[in-house]
């Protein structure tokens, strides 16, 4: 522990700091010039609320990031239920056939450009002749976060004690019911956690969205992302805080999931 101490240098804490500023910094300056009275968002006028109500009253971005939080919460939902039957499949099927290369599409999102995940997607659309809007959106954006509540659930169905099942099923309890009874509320906060980061990724999607959105489906990070381009307005910087915040708290949220996820695990062992 001392030893882990010492090697904590000057200069380390001064990386670390620089780091921590990197990241964070433009963040913050965004949170405070959110607060902005002037209309130039280079010039500080004081402290004012005025932003927040302009966008609360821009009707525009309202039905935008009303559409970006449909999106998100069904396309969470999708992503969440197909995302854990994979990881069961591939924690609990080690040798079922083609399980290489199901592990393998199943992962390609997490490497492949999402450039190429929307043109891919926006191709498969135009031949089903499909009318690009909400839905397209919404199963572009479960086919982006599907693997990673893959990911999240297999880590944490990958770390349980399968003896417990086993003992449900000594017990009298068929596979699905002791699943249900014994697995699935133990892996319950790494399936919270999972719904919480593919919201948070949906939320904030531009790249695929803006290949599979049509008219009337406009998400909020391509409104926001429109108007940039003619400059940046006091509005986006409360808009942006508004997300901000929100991704925030999930991410809270799941880091506590995570947490309590893994309590429960250790807690279980024994028994």
């Amino acid at each position: 522990m001392m030893a882990a101490a010492r090697k904590f240098s000057r200069f380390n804490l001064v990386s670390l700091a620089l780091g921590l500023a990197f990241l964070y910094l433009p963040i913050v300056l965004l949170v405070i010039y959110s607060f902005n009275a002037s209309r130039l968002v280079t010039v500080w006028g004081g402290w004012s609320l005025r932003w927040y109500a302009e966008f609360f009253n821009d009707r525009a971005m309202i039905e935008a990031a009303l559409m970006s939080l449909e999106v998100a919460a069904v396309s969470a939902t999708l992503a969440t239920l197909l995302g854990t039957l994979s990881a069961v499949a591939l924690s609990r099927g080690e040798r079922f056939a083609g399980r290489t290369l199901f592990s393998g599409m199943l992962y390609a999102p997490l490497a492949m450009p999402e450039v190429i995940t929307g043109i891919s997607l926006l191709l498969l659309f135009v031949a089903f002749n499909a009318e690009r809007g909400f839905w397209t959106v919404t199963i572009a954006h479960t086919t982006l976060t599907l693997c990673f509540v893959t990911v999240v659930v297999q880590s944490r169905l990958g770390a349980l004690d399968r003896s417990l099942e086993e003992a449900a099923m000594d017990l009298g309890c068929g596979p699905a019911r002791a699943f249900v009874a014994v697995t699935l509320p133990l892996i319950a906060p790494a399936i919270v956690a999972g719904w919480m980061l593919a919201f948070i990724l949906s939320l904030d999607d531009v790249v695929i969205a803006s290949f599979t959105t049509g008219p009337g489906s406009e998400t909020l990070p391509i409104r926001i992302y429109s108007e940039v381009k003619l400059g940046v307005k006091p509005e986006i910087n409360a808009i942006c805080t508004l997300v901000v915040g929100l991704i925030a708290i999930l991410i809270v949220m799941a880091s506590f999931a995570s947490k309590f996820s893994g309590a429960r695990g250790e807690s279980a062992a024994p028994l």
